[in-house]
């Protein structure tokens, strides 16, 4: 039996967009447009970031209600990731976008314009994982990755996942990079994980995100 991927089901069926013959509006970069990091100034800068930037807690708000995060220090890149996308406004443009009962909700995608130009903004790179003591129990925060052509196991920056698994999905310990822990509002991820889902595992009704640090 195959291992389950946390990599996002939804990149290959889109959801419907209402008015589909409305042209597309184009976004010209600057030709001095330069993201703000790569993959060879990813390690350099995230630990740069880091020790400039010592927050922890992170509130996550939802229409469902608010799941309070605490970042590992153990886990010093994902950490510095994680805190630069919420203070660049990253995840607010995004949702859960899947959603599996008795295994994870997933967040850090979307299908909207400003996701996109806000990736294109931060860059494209990959973390090197951060394996440590923690392991993947209910309630684990974690960073999902590509299972195929990645033997370096490197993390995906954009996208997170929490487990909602009651025995935790150790299976997933050192195959993906734990990096934060739920420390109030397990009943939200309940409810998330509740939630009706289409084919793609993407809620029926969206699961938007508000992200601040606290």
């Amino acid at each position: 039996m195959a291992q389950l991927s946390c990599q996002d089901k939804q990149t290959l069926q889109k959801k419907a967009v209402k008015n589909t013959n409305a042209p597309e509006k184009k976004t010209v970069l600057n030709k001095e447009f330069k993201p703000i990091i790569s993959q060879k100034t990813v390690v350099s800068f995230l630990t740069q970031y880091a020790s400039k930037h010592k927050e922890n807690n992170v509130l996550i708000k939802t229409r469902l209600g608010d799941i309070h995060i605490q970042l590992f220090n153990e886990t010093p890149l994902h950490r510095a990731n994680f805190l630069l996308l919420t203070k660049e406004g990253y995840f607010n443009t995004s949702c859960f976008h899947r959603v599996v009962k008795d295994f994870i909700i997933q967040a850090g995608q979307s299908d909207k314009n400003s996701t996109r130009e806000l990736r294109k903004k931060i860059g494209t790179y990959k973390i090197p994982p951060e394996f440590t003591k923690h392991k993947h129990h209910k309630g684990a925060l974690s960073s999902a990755r590509r299972w195929n052509e990645n033997p370096k196991k490197l993390s995906d920056p954009y996208e997170f996942f929490i487990v909602h698994k009651k025995m935790g999905l150790h299976h997933l310990d050192n195959e993906h990079t734990v990096f934060g822990k739920v420390i109030k509002g397990l009943d939200v991820v309940d409810k998330i994980a509740q939630e009706a889902i289409d084919k793609g595992e993407w809620p029926i009704k969206d699961i938007n995100l508000i992200v601040n640090i606290y």
